[in-house]
């Protein structure tokens, strides 16, 4: 791989499914090498979430999962069965070698391993340890298992995503994508790089890092956490409108639909030319951002039949000439088929020997690098790929001892 900003850092990552994945491979697209622990037989969990599968020349499923795909890509895996003493002991040697250890075990589960913080800083003082967990390290639910849903759910986003209850199709919603997951992924691996900081420029030793799912959720609601906590208003769900300037939702137009935001008085005044009634703007219920927020409602029932009207590729085309913040509600097909997001180089390519064509896809890391650039992905590792590579070159175990391992069936 190119050379990346955390190219000198190593990872040892435990941790299965997404949140934990997810971090590391924010670590790896940046340069750090990091090691997959995954059981024997079995591997990472999320192998099994499909469909769909990565087809091979026949036709036929493989193993590597769409989900896997995802979480995984520019790391090594090394089978390994942390259950059994010699397994325990090739965890412990490799965490005198690694920066960071990241895992996602449910609390107190890798104690009984001798695999816990408390153990292995003794083995490596510098170590970067982080925990990703449902509830956290403490609290009454610190003990609980739990899912993406159930985080959106009880840390309120469900709440405030939807329709609301008062028109067809109203409700709680869950969001498509496993927000919470990412989320504390994006909030570990943020983390982790803060902790490097920490102890090669300022000194301090090594660390347990908690991140918490439901922490992570709560987190980034953001602004509508701070509308409650300023004003004591639980928030309400609006559907697709927006919180600033109004009007701020999607229309449908005559073949389509569209997002518009007219984020202050301006772009609202811009917005009435382009549909014809400038009027509007003088209306005493919407001359200002306030008085559009307070009567949203009518807002919308305005403007719907005038955008309604409209073809979808005239009205975009129209509004961005009056610079009228707006975009199509595009499917995913039509996400990667945009020119821009084409130029972006949102979608990368890279080999893969079980594919058909011999190449897997890959949505790309988003941060660009002036200085240095991810330029290089790696498929995401077969189960167990490069354990002896790991074994013999990094542990400099020899053939006989690393074939003791396998009959032993610890790797």
């Amino acid at each position: 791989m190119a050379k990346g900003p955390l190219s000198r850092i190593r990872v040892l990552d435990m941790s299965r499914i997404l949140a934990g994945p997810w971090a590391a491979q924010m670590l790896a697209d940046l340069g750090a090498e990091v090691i997959k622990i995954e059981r024997p037989g079995k591997g990472d969990d999320s192998r099994q979430f499909g469909p769909p599968f990565l087809k091979d020349a026949e036709g036929n499923n493989t193993r590597e999962s769409s989900f896997y795909i995802s979480t995984n890509r520019n790391k090594k895996s090394l089978s390994c069965d942390i259950a059994k003493p010699e397994g325990q002991a090739l965890i412990r040697a490799l965490v005198a070698k690694c920066d960071v250890l990241l895992e996602n075990y449910k609390v107190g589960d890798l104690k009984r391993y001798g695999l816990d913080y408390e153990s292995l800083k003794q083995v490596n003082p510098n170590l970067i340890y982080c925990s990703l967990t449902g509830f956290g390290q403490t609290g009454p639910y610190a003990p609980r298992p739990g899912y993406d849903s159930i985080f959106q759910a009880m840390g309120g986003l469900m709440s405030i995503t939807g329709l609301p209850d008062d028109v067809p199709g109203g409700g709680p919603m869950k969001t498509g994508p496993s927000l919470a997951d990412i989320l504390a992924g994006q909030y570990a691996a943020y983390a982790i790089q803060a902790a490097l900081y920490a102890r090669d420029l300022n000194g301090e030793p090594g660390q347990h890092i908690d991140v918490a799912l439901l922490d992570s959720l709560i987190a980034a609601t953001s602004h509508y956490a701070s509308q409650y906590l300023v004003s004591g208003d639980v928030p309400v769900r609006r559907g697709t409108e927006g919180n600033g300037g109004m009007p701020s939702r999607m229309f449908h137009c005559a073949d389509g639909d569209i997002m518009v935001v007219a984020g202050n008085n301006e772009q609202y005044a811009r917005l009435c030319d382009v549909l014809g009634h400038p009027e509007l703007t003088t209306d005493e219920r919407f001359s200002e951002i306030a008085l559009r927020v307070v009567n949203r409602r009518a807002l919308g029932d305005v403007f719907e039949p005038l955008v309604a009207s409209w073809k979808l590729s005239d009205l975009l085309a129209a509004l961005d000439e009056a610079g009228v913040p707006a975009g199509p509600i595009n499917t995913l097909d039509k996400v990667f088929a945009d020119p821009h997001v084409q130029s972006r180089n949102m979608c990368v390519e890279t080999d893969h020997a079980l594919s058909a064509s011999g190449k897997v896809k890959l949505v790309a890391n988003p941060v660009k690098f002036s200085g240095t650039p991810i330029t290089e992905y790696t498929a995401p590792p077969f189960q167990g790929e490069h354990t002896e590579e790991i074994l013999k070159g990094l542990l400099g175990l020899d053939d006989r001892a690393v074939q003791d391992l396998r009959q032993n069936r610890i790797v």
